[in-house]
């Protein structure tokens, strides 16, 4: 049987995911289709625009038969750990394949970029160091180093965002010493950070949710680039809860954490360093929004995502004592289930014996601390809602099962 793997975030999914995932069932002949999909808060340090269930729904009604939750510990990590976080559960979960988006469109870029930077990887940790010292942001330095190094060999371009996860993601296939085989599908008329819309049906996931935002109960400027699932789900949390999440539904949260933190305690928060807790402290009190903060915060060393991100950690509490752990291990020590449709649940019926790890169904019934994390970023992430939806969405994490659907 091949089972495909893909890692994603679905913020929301939309035709590209859709054009992505049929393409990648075509390239690898897949029976099967498993999402490792990021929680409630994502990769570049923001809170997910609907709920994980909800993103499941969309998923499952799209193709995908078993949807599962990378945890916090990855999910809101560079992209190195996200990456390995992610591929030890593909990897657990028996996938033959991994396919995802690049630039190019074309794996063996990606396979002798990575055979390189292993054989030259001391002088690469060299370079890096050497760029980080000047003052520049870490994926600037990492860019500079690899260009350094490479000078003029045909490697990969890593200074594009798909092709730096796709390169990790070939990479932690390799040091995991895994039998998944990687796939890439080129990506086709919208740029990842794309703003606007720039093809009648094919949008990034950053120009759909800014038209999300930006135009008050209006959802015909997305319906063209965007399954009617999702479109339906969409319009519904919408109504049902008066908004969609995005980092403004969150600032009185965050102003309230920095302003009751004292500069050891914002320290202590993981990813906060060099004395950014005092340039914290400092512009919070005269910040008036999120976008307002972000802009004072931002300088040379720190990169927009990187920030997002320390903002994601202050909010949720997340401690540089609590995140040591993915220093002693950067796989992943459980697999979460989120749902799955008959094809999924027969899939995972028949390899339950050859999967290593425990599998949750229900979080009552496991501990773990990197769970831990998972359930207190839950609890941030509905502290939006109005009571009485508050406590039953804080509740809804022990009691939710893995959402079934059959198309």
């Amino acid at each position: 049987m091949n089972v495909l793997g893909l890692i994603v975030e679905y913020n929301p999914f939309h035709n590209g995911h859709l054009y992505h995932l049929k393409e990648s069932i075509k390239k690898t002949n897949a029976d099967v289709v498993v999402a490792v999909m990021s929680g409630n808060f994502l990769q570049r340090g923001e809170p997910a625009i609907v709920s994980k269930w909800k993103r499941t729904e969309m998923a499952l009604l799209n193709g995908v038969d078993l949807v599962i939750e990378l945890p916090y510990v990855f999910a809101t990590q560079k992209a190195e750990t996200f990456a390995n976080g992610a591929v030890s559960i593909l990897d657990a979960l028996r996938c033959n394949s991994l396919c995802f988006g690049s630039e190019s469109g074309d794996i063996n870029p990606f396979l002798h970029t990575n055979e390189f930077l292993t054989e030259n990887q001391l002088e690469y940790d060299e370079l890096i160091k050497k760029h980080v010292k000047t003052g520049v942001s870490y994926p600037k330095a990492l860019t500079l180093a690899f260009k350094e190094l490479a000078k003029d060999k045909e490697v990969l371009d890593l200074s594009l965002p798909n092709n730096i996860l796709g390169f990790h993601y070939v990479h932690a296939i390799y040091k995991q010493k895994s039998n998944i085989k990687p796939y890439t599908i080129k990506r086709t008329s919208a740029d990842y950070h794309d703003q606007t819309f720039s093809s009648p049906t094919i949008a990034s996931a950053t120009s759909i949710r800014k038209a999300i935002f930006s135009v008050e109960n209006e959802y015909s400027t997305i319906s063209h680039y965007v399954p009617s699932e999702t479109l339906n789900i969409l319009t519904k949390y919408k109504f049902d809860n008066k908004f969609l999440h995005n980092w403004e539904s969150y600032y009185h949260f965050l102003k309230y954490s920095i302003l009751t933190m004292s500069s050891k305690d914002l320290e202590a928060i993981y990813e906060v360093e060099e004395g950014l807790e005092n340039r914290i402290l400092k512009i919070i009190i005269k910040s008036t929004s999120f976008q307002d903060l972000m802009e004072k915060l931002k300088s040379k060393r720190y990169t927009w995502t990187r920030l997002q991100r320390v903002c994601t950690h202050i909010l949720t509490k997340t401690t540089k004592q609590q995140m040591q752990m993915i220093n002693t291990t950067e796989t992943s020590p459980y697999i979460r289930l989120l749902g799955m449709n008959q094809k999924g649940q027969k899939y995972l019926n028949s390899t339950k014996k050859e999967i290593s790890l425990p599998i949750i169904s229900k979080v009552s019934s496991f501990q773990h601390p990197i769970l831990s994390i998972d359930i207190q970023a839950a609890y941030t992430y509905n502290m939006v809602f109005s009571e009485p939806q508050r406590s039953l969405r804080l509740n809804d994490e022990f009691t939710h099962p893995p959402i079934r659907i059959d198309r």
